[in-house]
């Protein structure tokens, strides 16, 4: 290769990174701007410059609030904020991480059986009547254990030699399917209050958040996070196939294993407190798939990104259907995901 060549692919190299760049630092903008509007949306109306301006005193400066806006954005609204970006995150980061080692862009914990399990872990305590327990710790416990149990089965597989992406794919909607009909006998047997209940927990909802709630799948998601950006090269190596990945040096099943338990143990414990939302785990990964491409050290941020912004979206959109109501954000995501997911099937055929 000549050095003109070399010169002009490395300016190249630059270019593109410097517009991925910029497509991080422009979604993390509008985020933040999404963040703010749903601390502001709900049953008392707060200004945009309310929500800022106690923000800001939040962070330590000298700023002139109002002492009501205070305690609800405090106390009331930005625990939900905060939980929706960090469950939406964890979703698109799941997704993105299934699909990646599966090689299979329909791929996520929803998908594999991993979120049908939580829900059924939940059904089950709640049938059980928290085995005397307090429902508030009893419940994320049985869904957190459930998960955590499906995931394990997939462990085993992903252990075993001669097991393909696609074998696995496979054994994740048998779980998938088995797990729901667990939960369906579940909900048969419940008398019709509980029967509610479980529906309720179903449909996946932000307001029980607390800042126990966020401090817990903050720290878990930021340690598994960090533990995964490690690898991001392994995992850029093995979107050009398994055999390539092996020629270059990475341990294909160490590293399908690794990131398993990483996704499980962060999928798991945001589901267990928020319930199941489906739909984000698809298709925040596709929209930073197709922004960025497969290099892992933008494509693992920015599927984080995507999917903190779905569903802070939805969030808002929750809470503005119907004045005065607010939504399941479960069925939010799902009104939201359905045209995302056709535009995608169509934008993919017209190219």
């Amino acid at each position: 290769m000549s050095s003109s060549t070399l010169s002009e692919t490395l300016h190249q190299q630059r270019q593109q990174e410097s517009r991925r760049g910029l497509i991080l630092i422009g979604l993390s903008a509008i985020l933040l701007s999404s963040f703010v509007m749903d601390i502001a949306t709900g049953p008392s109306l707060l200004g945009i410059s309310d929500v800022v301006n106690v923000l800001l005193k939040l962070l330590g400066l000298p700023v002139e609030v109002s002492g009501t806006a205070e305690v609800i954005v405090t106390n009331l609204r930005l625990p939900i904020a905060l939980m929706a970006l960090i469950v939406g995150g964890v979703l698109g980061v799941g997704g993105a991480e299934m699909q990646t080692l599966l090689n299979n862009p329909m791929a996520s914990p929803y998908t594999l059986g991993m979120a049908a399990a939580a829900g059924f872990g939940a059904a089950l305590m709640l049938y059980v009547g928290s085995l005397g327990f307090n429902a508030e710790f009893a419940v994320p416990i049985g869904a957190f254990v459930c998960c955590m149990l499906s995931a394990g089965l997939l462990f085993g597989l992903a252990m075993m030699r001669h097991i393909t992406s696609g074998q696995l794919i496979l054994a994740g909607i048998a779980l998938l399917f088995l797990f729901q009909s667990l939960l369906s006998l579940v909900q048969f047997v419940s008398s019709p209050e509980l029967s509610q209940q479980i529906l309720f927990w179903l449909f996946g909802s932000l307001t029980k958040a607390t800042w126990l709630n966020v401090g817990i799948t903050a720290g878990v998601t930021l340690v598994c996070m960090l533990l995964l950006m490690r690898d991001a090269w392994k995992l850029t190596a093995l979107r050009l196939g398994e055999e390539r990945a092996k020629s270059l040096g990475v341990n294909v099943a160490q590293l399908r294993l690794k990131t398993l338990i990483l996704v499980a143990v962060m999928t798991a414990t945001v589901t267990s407190f928020v319930g199941i939302i489906g739909f984000i785990g698809i298709v925040a990964p596709n929209i930073a798939r197709m922004l960025v491409g497969e290099d892992q050290r933008y494509f693992l941020p920015l599927s984080f990104l995507v999917g903190a912004f779905l569903l802070s979206s939805a969030s808002v959109l929750s809470k503005s259907l119907v004045p005065g109501a607010l939504f399941p954000i479960g069925i939010v995501t799902a009104i939201i995901g359905v045209p995302f997911f056709f535009w995608m099937i169509i934008g993919k055929r017209a190219h």
